[in-house]
């Protein structure tokens, strides 16, 4: 009979593949000489639920993530588990809701994102600078991005060319950027999550930010970062914009979107953000429930 976690994504796969670093990494962590006290290697057990959980969550359990050596030092040391936010006003939206989703007693939520940015604002502001600045040498468990409302548009790429909305040139130069930025943010050992966009109001916006979404989602499956799809949980049982979904449980309609057909209500920033909340919950927990090492951890590298 298979095995209940033979059965993974791509995403599960490539982190469980580094089960063994893992675990011996932190198994050596106290050798003789060092000033960190002897900590135990993760005990790692298969859960009977595996297939219906999240690929990084099954991986947290199988000892398979490299972000959890920073989230097991934070875990260890006492520390509210650091989720940095990261887009624009999408983005500030989203940090809100996390922040009341989140237990303020064990996350702490920290806002990085500015309206009025993207990818092809370069010229305004190089997002990959900018977050570096702002993280500067601060260890971050956990990234959140949501960022695509402001770029569907055309850009003028590093070497002085113009580069069409979606066009090769365009394509190359945007993923060039994102691979970086998602870097960045791995070497601060952070587990990142992407946000996608719903669908906007007026057809035109929707054709657009909806072909830019669709970019940054396959761009994020490459660089295996998970990716919360918004547009099913926001949008009618035709899988078209609403304004207005009944509640789950008393079917009361709700006002999920602001008035401009593009950003959501607050109310909406929490039903997008619902499920994210709860994911990142479990992953903690998984990691939490692996790591069996006294309440010491040694110096993540950075």
């Amino acid at each position: 009979m298979p095995l209940p976690f033979i059965v993974l994504d791509r995403s599960a796969v490539l982190l469980l593949g580094v089960c063994a670093g893992s675990a011996i990494g932190l198994g050596f962590a106290g050798h003789a000489g060092s000033s960190a006290p002897a900590v135990k290697a993760p005990v790692c057990a298969i859960p009977a639920t595996t297939n219906a959980a999240p690929p990084e969550v099954i991986a947290a359990r199988l000892c398979g993530s490299v972000p959890q050596k920073q989230l097991i030092a934070t875990l260890r040391q006492g520390r509210p588990v650091r989720v940095a936010v990261f887009g624009d006003s999408y983005g500030d939206g989203v940090w809100w809701a996390l922040q009341q989703q989140l237990p303020r007693a064990s996350f702490d939520v920290v806002k990085y994102s500015q309206p009025a940015t993207g990818f092809t604002h370069y010229k305004r502001l190089n997002i990959e600078a900018h977050t570096a600045e702002q993280i500067g040498s601060e260890a971050i468990d956990i990234a959140v991005v949501s960022f695509g409302a402001n770029d569907a548009l055309g850009i003028v790429t590093d070497d002085g060319k113009y580069g069409p909305m979606l066009g090769e040139r365009w394509k190359t130069q945007i993923a060039a950027r994102l691979d970086r930025f998602v870097g960045l943010l791995r070497r601060h050992h952070a587990m990142v999550y992407w946000v996608g966009l719903p669908r906007m109001r007026e057809a035109q916006t929707d054709a657009d930010i909806g072909a830019v979404n669709a970019f940054y989602a396959s761009e994020m499956a490459r660089l295996d970062v998970p990716v919360i799809d918004t547009r099913p949980l926001v949008s009618d049982k035709k899988g078209q914009y609403a304004d207005y979904l009944p509640a789950p449980g008393s079917g009361k309609p709700t006002l999920l979107r602001a008035g401009d057909g593009i950003h959501m209500s607050m109310a909406g920033y929490l039903w997008i953000t619902k499920g994210l909340a709860t994911r990142i919950s479990d992953y903690v927990d998984a990691t939490r429930a692996i790591d069996t090492a006294p309440a010491s951890a040694p110096e993540v590298a950075q």
